[in-house]
């Protein structure tokens, strides 16, 4: 007996949430097309036309399971199966406690799943405007860069206005070009992470005239200006660093250039300030600057950075740079299964849902593909519980956050349920409870899980 095969799901967007969407579905026995407008149409950020190309940094933050919530969210997603992650681990990099990947490599190794994969068919070009009707199962996983008529279309239907922010690249360097007789490898606090030894950073250290004297340049410098974005905000997680400067002297001090627990071997201290770059690739022969993201103007930028001890004769592989991204209002506009209620053939995902970061947007690619396979293959899906990374990110955005506020978010603890203390615990006891709460909301988060992965399994 013949059995015949699921009709296709429609995916636009080949990034980290439409590749995972991908990989899930297809995972799901689901025939998948993916439309991916690159490079027939390029984005402000993209380079290539690759899956998965990680535009701005190459970290995925911290790997700690136990004590972080984006770590736990890693765990999360390989237990689910993703291919992000799968591939992330593949080529990860030294980088302390961070989960950090060389860029091409990851991107290659995506790409090359999704395009050798037999239910997968790739067709290059862009959607202008909404999906024809007779594609009754789309995800729209086209990014904070979707294409302006596919946006004006979305926001036509939905009656909404557009809601954007600015986002910012950080510059990346050529390892041979930075005097490591001024700087040191170090990570901070010598933690040792994934591939790491604890020295996985570069530390290219500021006394106090350095760093008024850069904090003076970065203000002077001349910015890149977007008149026809005026009014448009910065996401808080992502700002500029002459808009950290424009905060007030000390702020830069006690944000990505915090000198604590670094210690400089050249002068024998702790240094007043400190820039680090992060290895960028697998060979090793390129740094990004952690937490320098810009709008200097290409020339400022290598005047103004070669004034950092170490980095007197760096040369540039990729210059920083600002795009504008956009979401939609998603705890109005869509339903708990990610459906747009104004039009339920269509299922949103990734950064245009209004998650923030690599991994939280190829998480809700996750769960977006695993809702339009069980769709296709008449289950049903329940959301994960709220009290998983995967259920508190996609619960904040599709009703817990508030509508009239909503803003990208990273996932975090805060968006947990908290597990309340046992009664009758004194002072010393509630302190000791207390600093515990991190891995027992993981704990409890990874038991919750494999009961919802369990469950999902059997209907299948």
């Amino acid at each position: 007996m013949t059995t015949t095969p699921p009709k296709p799901v429609h995916i636009i967007g080949a990034g980290l949430a439409g590749s995972e969407a991908a990989w899930q579905l297809v995972s799901a026995g689901v025939p998948v097309i993916l439309h991916e407008m690159r490079p027939m149409r390029g984005t402000d950020a993209h380079q290539t036309d690759k899956c998965a190309e990680l535009v701005c940094s190459n970290s995925f933050r911290s790997d700690d399971a136990e004590n972080n919530a984006v770590g736990l969210l890693h765990e999360e997603m390989r237990r689910a199966g993703s291919l992000i992650l799968k591939s992330a681990d593949k080529h990860k990099l030294p980088a302390g406690g961070a989960l950090a990947v060389d860029r091409d490599g990851f991107a290659e190794a995506v790409t090359a799943t999704l395009t050798s994969h037999p239910l997968v068919t790739f067709e290059r070009g862009e959607i202008a405007g909404l999906p024809p009707a007779e594609w009754d199962n789309v995800i729209i996983a086209s990014g904070p860069l979707t294409s302006p008529a596919l946006a004006e279309a979305i926001l036509t239907l939905t009656g909404e206005a557009s809601l954007s922010f600015f986002d910012a690249i950080a510059p990346i360097i050529h390892k041979d070009s930075i005097n490591l007789e001024r700087a040191w490898f170090q990570s901070r606090y010598d933690k040792v992470g994934p591939e790491g030894d604890g020295a996985d950073y570069i530390n290219c250290p500021m006394d106090k005239p350095d760093y008024l004297a850069f904090i003076d340049a970065v203000l002077a410098g001349e910015k890149t200006e977007f008149k026809e974005w005026e009014g448009t905000p910065y996401f808080e997680g992502c700002l500029p660093i002459e808009i950290m400067a424009g905060r007030g002297p000390n702020t830069l001090r006690f944000g990505p250039m915090k000198p604590i627990g670094l210690f400089d071997p050249h002068a024998q201290r702790r240094p007043y300030a400190v820039v680090q770059l992060r290895q960028d690739n697998a060979l090793g022969t390129l740094y990004n600057m952690v937490g320098f993201q810009t709008k200097l103007k290409y020339a400022e930028q290598v005047r103004v950075f070669r004034m950092i001890p170490g980095l007197e004769n760096a040369e540039f592989a990729r210059l920083g740079g600002l795009h504008r991204n956009t979401f939609i209002n998603s705890p109005k506009l869509l339903d708990h299964s990610l459906r747009l209620k104004a039009d339920p053939r269509l299922r949103f995902a990734g950064q245009v849902t209004g998650v923030e970061g690599y991994v939280e947007s190829a998480a809700i690619g996750l769960l977006a593909g695993r809702f339009a396979a069980a769709q296709r293959l008449g289950q049903t899906l329940t959301p994960p519980p709220l009290t998983t990374a995967l259920g508190a990110l996609i619960g904040h955005i599709t009703g817990q956050a508030d509508a009239k506020t909503f803003q990208p978010m990273n996932v975090n603890f805060g968006l947990f349920p908290e597990i309340d203390a046992p009664e009758g615990l004194n002072k010393a006891q509630l302190r000791e409870w207390k600093a515990g709460r991190k891995p027992r909301l993981s704990a409890r988060a990874l038991t919750e899980l494999q009961s919802w992965l369990n469950r999902s399994a059997q209907a299948c």
